[in-house]
């Protein structure tokens, strides 16, 4: 299990490590498009040099969850308040996770579907530039992409990563599935999966650079040498909101700079889950502090300010709370009335939940206390609102028999612009902005919905 090898191609000596934990499809079918793609590999010379020159993509697109480390769901773009459908399309399966956008417009999504796990499509005309087989877990599997453009996403019991085109580089074992798939400050990916197994691994050929990390302990098997492993797919259907099969329910938080990171936990047998601080500082994964505050588990991914200080999460109680970052100690609690989901939107001293149920609101953080900037009860939350630079946001409402895209001025909450999304139903997996300013909308059933900005 600590022993991820980067695939190559064949090998004479028997299944590699990352095989023997790989489902059956992966030990017959991705071998072959491994020893297929490994000539292009070897060409572009890619994993072949101990020097990372890749640069991990320094905001443009969305090319993580929340779209950051810090899980600000905010873009640097000035986002645009006057806006055209471009083009809609149905993935052919459902969504559970938003649509990440590489630093040229490239849109990717998994599903599940009986041929492909995970699409990639072209920003300008929605056309599919691949589809790959995954394990059937990474739907729920998190997701990354770099700066120039290298995919990295969690399955069945491993990290995998394809180039631009669909191409596998390298694949490595874990314990789970990896619900957090995140960048460290040195540019390696963060993989946490679902049972608590946390790695740091190299963006260039997927081995270890530290040893593994275990949220809830080693196994001891002097004690139980007949321990059987858990199948990997354990718990995944209380991932989404936070239950106690779940014991890791969400993206994980980056300081980049300290190297601290921020993950919530549930411990079999507790009846609430906590916020634990651990630091990857090159050498080591080590913990810092635990705090068990998520009453009846974690509602979102944790948010951290811009300065690193305080860290802001919701739990299953209605309550979303902000953390002091040293100490893990509470500075404030504000009951919502409704459990935020996915990660709260922090930008401009602006705090913007998401979730399902409730409504659209903003709240200023105090420092000791929670404020209400403004609220729009109109407005029912069906995701995740989303902010840009230039004062701008946008959510998915419910505005008669329809879904809406509906673009909010962020400093009053004031509509400046709103667009009907044809056909769509239910609620929506995520708002995500491309690098010129498009925004893309994930339907929970599996559609994609994007606008570009009106040209001036």
């Amino acid at each position: 299990m600590r022993s991820g090898r980067r695939q190559t191609g064949r090998d004479e000596r028997g299944p590699r490590t990352s095989d023997r934990f790989a489902p059956a499809w992966l030990r017959t079918g991705t071998r072959a498009l491994a020893v297929a793609a490994a000539g292009a590999l070897t060409l572009s010379a890619c994993g072949s040099t101990t020097v990372d020159d890749i640069k991990v993509g320094a905001g443009q697109g969305w090319p993580l969850a929340f779209h950051d480390a810090r899980n600000s769901s905010t873009s640097p773009v000035t986002g645009s308040r006057a806006l055209t459908l471009n083009w809609s399309r149905p993935v052919g399966g459902p969504l559970a996770e938003p649509a990440l956008v590489g630093p040229e417009g490239q849109i990717v999504v998994t599903t599940r579907t009986a041929s492909c796990q995970i699409f990639s499509y072209l920003m300008p005309t929605g056309r599919k530039r691949f589809c790959n087989p995954m394990g059937i877990s990474a739907i729920a599997g998190g997701m990354a992409i770099d700066g120039t453009t290298n995919i990295y996403a969690g399955d069945d019991g491993g990290v995998n990563s394809f180039n631009a085109l669909g191409q596998p580089r390298w694949r490595t074992a874990a314990a789970g599935v990896p619900i957090s798939v995140q960048f460290t400050g040195d540019g390696n990916v963060l993989s946490v999966t679902q049972l608590g197994q946390v790695d740091v691994l190299s963006r260039q050929t997927g081995d270890r650079k530290v040893s593994t990390f275990q949220l809830l302990g080693e196994p001891d098997f002097l004690k139980f040498p007949d321990l059987p492993r858990p199948p990997d797919f354990t718990g995944l259907d209380d991932c989404s909101t936070g239950g106690p099969q779940c014991p890791v329910a969400n993206v994980s938080a980056v300081d980049e700079k300290s190297g601290r990171f921020y993950v919530t936990v549930w411990r079999p047998g507790q009846g609430s889950a906590d916020l634990v601080a651990l630091t990857y500082d090159g050498k080591e994964i080590r913990k810092d502090w635990s705090a068990q505050v998520l009453a009846d588990g974690s509602g979102t991914s944790p948010t951290l300010s811009p300065d690193g200080s305080t860290l802001y999460v919701g739990d299953n109680d209605n309550h979303l709370m902000a953390v002091n970052t040293t100490d893990g100690k509470t500075k404030w609690v504000h009951d919502l009335g409704f459990p935020a989901r996915g990660a709260v939107s922090v930008a401009d001293g602006l705090i913007i939940p998401a979730g399902d149920d409730g409504h659209l609101l903003a709240i200023h953080d105090k420092g000791d206390s929670p404020e209400i900037a403004w609220e729009r009860k109109d407005l029912a939350l069906r995701g995740r609102p989303v902010q840009t630079a230039g004062g701008t946001g946008y959510t998915v409402a419910p505005i008669g028999d329809n879904l809406t895209l509906v673009t909010f001025d962020t400093h009053s909450g004031a509509t400046v612009d709103s667009h009907e999304l044809p056909g769509a139903q239910g609620s929506t997996v995520g708002t995500t902005i491309g690098p010129n300013g498009e925004i893309v909308v994930a339907t929970r059933i599996g559609e994609l919905f994007v606008f570009k900005p009106e040209k001036k």
